[in-house]
């Protein structure tokens, strides 16, 4: 089966979600933030200080065809489907999952969270504006799921679910 691509914004469960699908499923799962980490050691953070965002688009574009190309689980950063062929290449390859979480949801998540580059806790506004930006990017996607206000373990039971029914990627979803 062609992988499973989790996209969605900081702090919408990728990371979370992706490690209990990938152990239900007896699949390896590949973080791509920690992938490009190793690839270019340095922390997502440091890239971003020294390097600049601009930069850090290009290290996730290029290494999506490095990825695995079947039976994996694979969780992006927040900003990987930001980029059209990045989305392109997702839709293409895999099944793309939108995680969709309501930002004060995000917000409460991430309120002892100091690592994410690009999240500001003390600028609402900006983050709010940012996450507005993404959406309409994010669902660009096979299948949107709900995790605010779920247990990971229910989204997991709700992902494999569909798989059993076979009826994942076919879900009418997509518009």
């Amino acid at each position: 089966m062609k992988p499973i691509f989790l996209t969605g914004f900081m702090g919408s469960g990728k990371t979370t979600i992706g490690s209990l699908l990938g152990k239900r499923l007896d699949w390896p799962v590949v973080d791509t933030d920690h992938y490009i980490e190793e690839k270019y050691d340095q922390k997502v953070a440091e890239i971003f200080a020294l390097h600049g965002e601009e930069v850090f688009r290009g290290y996730e574009a290029s290494i999506l065809p490095e990825l695995p190309q079947q039976d994996a689980i694979i969780t992006t950063g927040g900003g990987m489907a930001v980029s059209a062929e990045n989305r392109k290449y997702m839709l293409e390859n895999g099944f793309v999952i939108f995680l969709s979480c309501p930002l004060d949801t995000i917000f409460e998540r991430l309120k002892e969270d100091r690592s994410r580059p690009l999240f500001n806790h003390e600028k609402k506004i900006e983050m709010e504006k940012l996450y507005d930006r993404r959406l309409p990017l994010y669902r660009d996607c096979h299948w949107v799921l709900e995790t605010g206000g779920y247990e990971p373990e229910e989204t997991v039971e709700e992902i494999a679910a569909r798989l059993a029914r076979s009826d994942f990627g076919q879900t009418g979803d997509k518009q």
